[in-house]
């Protein structure tokens, strides 16, 4: 009797090693998805950025990836309509110049309103207004994203929507909401940083990010 219980038990923990062996080779084999991913205090928002404007696309890929956003800050919110920043001006102590600033270029507008509008968690590029920009040039780094859930439409074939937040719009509204000044500045530093992180589909079911 000893004999097989003592049988019995190493084939239930070879059996035992065995499937965990088998888990972590799939958990190894699991397919990611490389996602976008913005963090701040308030939380993370994961971003989609539109293959039909390529320019205003690889621009933001390329910044994104030489670290370009960390640590500069959300410097102009508004409640119920939008979160601006993207300025490397804001990493200064001079909170002044917020919003004056940018990576020395501008981008030539993708402006294409029947196929991407100023929805609930839009992704689109800041500019200076037309009368000395009538070409709606953007912005090589400032954006926005609007944090209304009507969407702010007026602001179709104005500017540039390149992107999509996908999870997290709540974090942007949330952010509109802090204490600010006369010119929507927020009164505490809303810093970012983002980077493109590697989620599994179970991670991305978990955060509720389909993508397109």
């Amino acid at each position: 009797m000893k004999k097989i219980v003592i049988i019995l038990s190493l084939t239930l923990t070879l059996s035992f090693v065995a499937c965990k062996e088998d888990e972590e080779t799939i958990t190894e084999n699991a397919q990611t998805f490389e996602v976008l991913e913005l963090s701040t205090d308030f939380g993370q928002m994961y971003i989609h950025l539109y293959d039909e404007t390529p320019l205003h696309k690889a621009n933001f890929d390329s910044l994104v990836r030489a670290g370009f956003y960390d640590s500069t800050e959300f410097h102009r919110c508004i409640r119920n309509f939008m979160i601006q920043g993207g300025d490397p001006n804001s990493k200064d102590d001079n909170r002044g110049n917020d919003g004056t600033g940018g990576p020395g270029y501008t981008v030539a507008a993708e402006i294409d309103s029947s196929k991407f509008k100023h929805t609930y968690g839009a992704l689109a590029a800041a500019r200076i207004g037309n009368s000395g920009n009538p070409e709606r040039r953007s912005s090589g780094s400032q954006f926005y994203i609007v944090n209304n859930v009507n969407g702010r439409p007026h602001l179709d074939g104005e500017y540039t929507t390149f992107g999509m937040v996908l999870s997290g719009k709540e974090v942007a509204t949330t952010i509109a909401k802090q204490p600010q000044n006369s010119s929507n500045l927020p009164d505490e530093r809303i810093k970012m940083i983002m980077k493109y992180v590697e989620l599994t589909q179970a991670q991305l079911d978990e955060k509720g990010i389909v993508i397109p």
